[in-house]
């Protein structure tokens, strides 16, 4: 047997990991970047055989070509002679802070970016990601990527450097397991003269995993570029000690079979802590962005896209891409997650308001054009969800006076109740001006605009000397004349009077029927005067019970919430279940950074507040609120050397907004926090109604069960908190969620982070991690201090998760009606459209691409559906993740047509399938 036989086979892939925005702002790191990309080019295009891949992300190309744009061509022919290896990610996500559908439209943008040049990596790189979640074999399968690539997160029974990785669906990729991480071969040039020596023992200390298989070398690390002797310190290697060949990550994933059945199967999410830092600290870190990136999405996805698609003639296009591209650049895992330095935080705050911006205005636009259809007396109601619904709006109106009660009236002439929060008032400017400075006050007039409303009359009285503007909602048709105006008091003397008063204007409160993905228009009507046929409709469409206030109790039929002594509360469901204590606040030190928590060596945990005070309950009978006000004595900091929190403290006052609506079976709950103090973690407690040793998390296209411990290993505490998006169960305790939150299941509570302070990006050391995440580097502004707020809902129950409905009242809670006021003539005739409804799954994606109407759904059960889809199409096929004709429609044939009779069609699913269906109109 020959030398060469023993030698083991490497192939070596040159790379870096780019992180876009970290420990230095964006454009920081993009000076770096071109920097890299330039001398990467040069070495490609001198030596053929030298291969570099791009990290799996088409981030880092589009920002180098913005820069160097001339330079494209020269990145088309690498690519295309497979020397540079790109995509198939716009960008290396965080997979648990971002939707469902984020995920899918970064994948879907960056292969696109990719294809443009030639063709994306067909491997699902993941390289970096603080965990992964359950859905993204799935996602990836359904893309056509048979492969995937990972480091963090693999649980300790994976043997060798691949598995199969399945999602709760079924479906299933392989995966390469980088047991040594991204950067495994980093070291082994760092000094030429060993490279020999340090190749041959890197490939023999490897070889046991790998098998027949070449060892996978990746030689690369953060912001890292090769050296310039690469190609020449790898031809002079002797193969008889080493044989290496420089090869792309695609070149080398692609040689290994994918649907080799021998290899172990791992099934679900991957956050286990057994062989490497999935680092978790950066759930809670600056809770703001995540709160930000869930409400950007939500009106991109929910509002903007599919308002847009049923409602508008024109689709905007050019506008939701820029959204999208804001959106996806945020959810980066250095972006969102916090682990940054303050400036990259605040640039990811703005990117991420810019895409809700862009949201907000497709939204609006289409409500506008709608509003124009809709009476001005009227109201326009949009609903966001594909099933029909009954819910509350909260809207201005302008009504007499003298009606004492308000009621509205729907397109079919029934009559719903509302409820009057507040009455407006009349009179809303009474100033004294001598006469010759009134001409001067004109310019305050903008149009016909005054004090936020249009004017719809004016007076000039000489004799009384006062000068009147009455304004509204809207004008109406009488023209309004400005200079008029000015020339009515030019001349005047003496003191004048100027009033502005407003039509009587009531914010109120109303009940609101709106079909499925459709609009209706409401108008307002005096309460008990309804004539013996609309009384007759309302009668017969009476639904829920009214809300009761009464004390410190508010109840609606369903949930009855009472105010407790100690400024928590009681939850009490119809069907029985009691969660006695909600709401209970526990605050702690914490001496860890911006990636993992740490209690100090001696903790002292502030639970019970210094002041106290409950409100009464007030309002009803649509929704009733009360309010807990609760002050706290936290520790001012943790004094590092002691290794305790400091003796001295700071306030913390905790607000708590309790409101009840008609027909809900959960209490919505608003958490406001002003925080003084540093270096701590605050969490709100629910108790459970009965024992669980495991819990259920909404996430990305998936409900996970978790129990209360994390698998340890590697060389981080496995702190049993975990991710949840939409909402959290345990043990008869559901919480629906408004962003992604961390959670951990104790012995009968769940707690739920809603504060965490600390001032360092990354610590040398760090009591629950043993080596550095980063940078040593201070970040005061994630303190968080100040006022933050964080929403969420109550819903006690019997049963599981599933039977409960917890997904379909997580849905309702998150998408609220939205409302605008009526634009059209007064005599324009009330009106109600259907849009598309939904029955059997959720709905995550509606949006137009080629002309057609594009609809994701997602079976969200642990059993086999038919989601049932009616609209005004007429035909209906599936098609792939990325909308292609040629991609596998997760696990269907992408060119089946279902059948579509009368508008319906229906579409059998597994459990927990994604499914893309294209209507044609």
């Amino acid at each position: 047997m020959t030398a060469r036989a023993h030698a083991p086979a490497v192939s070596l892939v040159p790379h870096t990991h780019w992180d876009r925005e970290w420990y230095e702002p964006f454009q920081r790191f993009r000076l770096r970047l071109v920097d890299l990309l330039d001398e990467v080019l040069d070495r490609a295009e001198a030596d053929e055989r030298f291969r570099f891949t791009l990290d799996g992300q088409m981030a880092a190309v589009d920002d180098y070509l913005e820069v160097r744009p001339e330079h494209r061509d020269r990145v088309l022919r690498l690519v295309r002679r497979g020397q540079l290896a790109v995509g198939p990610w716009q960008i290396l996500l965080d997979e648990f802070l971002c939707s469902g559908e984020n995920i899918i439209r970064n994948l879907e943008l960056g292969h696109r970016r990719a294809t443009e040049l030639g063709s994306p990596m067909p491997v699902g790189y993941l390289p970096d990601m603080f965990g992964h979640c359950a859905q993204m074999p799935q996602i990836l399968s359904a893309a056509g990527l048979d492969h995937a690539c990972v480091w963090r997160g693999v649980p300790a029974g994976v043997p060798g450097h691949a598995f199969r990785w399945q999602a709760p669906d079924g479906s299933s990729v392989r995966t390469e397991y980088l047991a040594s991480g991204y950067g495994n071969a980093a070291y082994v040039f760092s000094d030429p003269g060993h490279f020999a020596g340090r190749m041959a023992d890197l490939g023999r200390r490897l070889a046991p995993s790998f098998g027949a298989d070449p060892v996978l070398a990746m030689y690369g690390t953060d912001h890292s570029a090769p050296v310039g002797s690469l190609v020449k310190l790898v031809a002079d290697l002797d193969p008889a000690d080493v044989d290496v060949t420089i090869t792309t990550l695609a070149d080398y994933i692609g040689q290994r079979d994918p649907h080799d059945r021998s290899l172990p199967v791992v099934e679900g999410e991957l956050r286990s802590h057994a062989n490497a830092n999935i680092l978790p600290g950066v759930l809670s870190a600056r809770p703001h962005l995540k709160q930000a990136l869930a409400r950007s999405e939500r009106l991109v996805e929910r509002y903007a896209e599919p308002f847009a698609a049923l409602w508008s003639a024109e689709w905007p296009e050019k506008f939701l891409d820029m959204a999208w591209w804001r959106l996806i650049d945020a959810s980066g895992h250095d972006s969102v997650t916090g682990c940054g330095v303050d400036e990259t935080a605040t640039q990811v705050f703005a990117r991420i308001s810019e895409a809700g911006h862009l949201g907000q205005a497709v939204r609006d636009r289409v409500a506008g054009g709608l509003a124009r259809q809709v009476a001005r007396d009227a109201v326009l109601v949009l609903n966001p969800t594909p099933a029909a619904r009954e819910d509350l709006v909260t809207v201005d109106l302008e009504v007499p006076d003298e009606w004492e009660d308000i009621a509205v009236e729907l397109p079919d002439g029934s009559r719903l109740p509302a409820q009057t929060d507040v009455r407006g008032e009349r009179l809303l400017l009474s100033e004294t001006l001598p006469g010759e400075e009134l001409p001067a006050f004109l310019p305050r007039v903008h149009g016909r605009e005054l004090f936020g409303s249009e004017i719809t009359h004016w007076s000039c009285d000489n004799e009384r000397r006062v000068l009147e503007f009455g304004v509204a909602r809207h004008g109406g048709d009488t023209p309004f004349d400005v200079e008029a105006v000015r020339t009515a008091v030019t001349g005047a003397s003496g003191d004048w009077t100027v009033r502005i008063t407003r039509a009587a204007q009531r914010t109120v409160t109303c009940l609101a029927r709106v079909p499925a993905l459709g609009w209706t228009s409401l108008r307002p009507v005096p309460g008990g005067q309804a004539d013996e046929q609309a009384e007759a409709r309302t009668e017969a469409a009476r639904g829920p019970e009214p809300v009761r206030a009464e004390g410190r109790t508010l109840s609606n039929g369903l949930v009855t919430v009472t105010a407790l002594d100690d400024g928590t509360l009681r939850v009490t469901s119809a069907d029985g279940t009691v969660l006695d204590g909600v709401g209970r606040i526990v605050d702690g030190g914490d001496r860890g950074d911006s990636y993992n928590y740490a209690p100090p060596g001696t903790d002292r945990l502030v639970e019970t507040p210094r002041s106290l005070r409950v409100a009464a309950a007030v309002g009803g009978p649509l929704r009733a609120s009360l309010t807990v006000e609760r002050v706290y004595d936290w520790p001012e900091a943790v004094d590092r050397t002691a290794d305790r929190r400091t003796a001295t403290s700071r306030p913390g006052s905790v607000r708590l907004d309790v409101e009840l609506r008609v027909g809900e079976p959960f209490v919505r709950l608003d958490l406001t926090l002003d925080n003084a103090s540093l270096d701590h973690r605050v969490r709100c407690h629910v108790p459970l109604a009965r024992p669980a040793n495991s819990s259920h998390a909404e996430g990305q296209f998936a409900v996970v069960e978790r129990g209360r411990t994390a698998e340890g290993g590697f060389s981080e505490r496995p702190v049993p908190t975990f991710p949840a998006h939409g909402f959290v169960d345990a043990g008869g305790a559901g919480l629906l969620l408004t962003q992604a939150c961390e959670y951990e299941l104790l012995d009968d509570e769940v707690a739920l982070t809603v504060l965490r302070g600390t001032g360092w990006l990354s610590r040398n050391i760090h009591p629950y991690r043993a080596e550095p995440a980063g940078p040593q580097l201070p970040i005061p502004d994630a303190q968080m201090i100040g006022t933050s707020t964080v929403s969420f809902a109550v819903l006690p129950h019997a049963g599981d998760w599933h039977e409960a409905g917890l997904a379909e009242a997580g849905e309702h809670f998150r998408h609220p009606l939205h409302a605008a006021p009526g634009t059209g003539p007064l005599e324009a005739q009330p009106a109600s459209h259907e849009g598309l409804s939904v029955e059997g799954a959720v709905m995550t994606s509606l949006r137009r691409r080629d002309g057609e109407l594009e609809l994701r759904l997602v079976a969200a059960s642990p059993e086999p559906t038919t989601a049932v889809v009616r609209g005004a199409f007429a035909g209906a096929r599936r098609v792939g993740l990325l909308g292609d004709q040629d991609s596998r429609a997760d696990g269907a044939n992408p060119g089946d047509a279902p059948v579509v009779d009368a508008g319906t069609v229906r579409i059998p699913l597994r459990a927990w399938e994604i499914a893309t269906v294209r209507l044609a109109e």
